[in-house]
């Protein structure tokens, strides 16, 4: 069985992911996906370590092409992709969120893993919430900056997941008709959060 968790900026969901993938011990797959996609792509991890500051380099253009799936390792203002470029990175994730499900029981985070899993009737699928200014609190706290610059971080970043889900997959990424279950951790934290959706795993796994 798969279960995805979609996640909007700031709400939490590679922290509850975790929390979730530990109390099933499912296998996690998170950033995991990026190092491999880059490996696909032609990239050593080192060259991708090197590039991960500031400026035009691979691991900005490549996590915008994954929607941003690893803002924190991206600045302000991400480079614009080829859109040839972008399809290719597109296919190569595809390829590698498939991969992860011929090892069994997963876990996987973002990169749009609801919309390419979203027919197997073995996957569930999960959206992890919050309210705005939580999730801009939680952005300023994480990268050390101001709570103008962090609301402009996830609205870019949030923004770019949408786009990446309505281009490539035709299907609007904040669409609660496309989950199976949402949860709002700012209300009721992380602990809980992953709790109701163990719950629903194992709920699932029985019927």
């Amino acid at each position: 069985m798969f279960l995805t968790i979609s996640r909007e900026y700031g709400a939490g969901g590679g922290a509850m992911a975790r929390l979730v993938a530990e109390r099933l011990r499912w296998r996690l797959v998170d950033n995991e996906v990026v190092e491999e996609v880059a490996r696909l792509a032609g990239m050593t991890p080192d060259e991708v370590a090197r590039r991960e500051e500031r400026g035009p380099s691979f691991i900005e253009r490549l996590s915008r092409a994954l929607a941003m799936a690893t803002p924190e390792l991206i600045g302000p203002d991400p480079v614009e992709v080829p859109e040839a470029q972008e399809k290719r990175l597109v296919k190569l994730t595809e390829q590698v969120v498939a991969d992860a499900c011929h090892e069994g029981d997963a876990v996987l985070v973002g990169r749009a893993a609801v919309a390419v899993l979203g027919r197997r009737v073995d996957a569930l699928h999960v959206r992890v919430v919050a309210p705005l200014e939580h999730r801009v609190q939680v952005a300023a706290d994480r990268h050390g900056v101001s709570l103008e610059d962090a609301a402009k971080r996830l609205k870019a970043v949030d923004a770019n997941r949408a786009r990446y889900h309505r281009q490539y997959y035709d299907r609007d990424w904040a669409d609660a008709r496309s989950y199976h279950l949402t949860v709002n951790t700012a209300w009721l934290g992380l602990e809980r959060s992953a709790e109701l959706v163990v719950e629903a795993v194992r709920g699932r796994s029985e019927s």
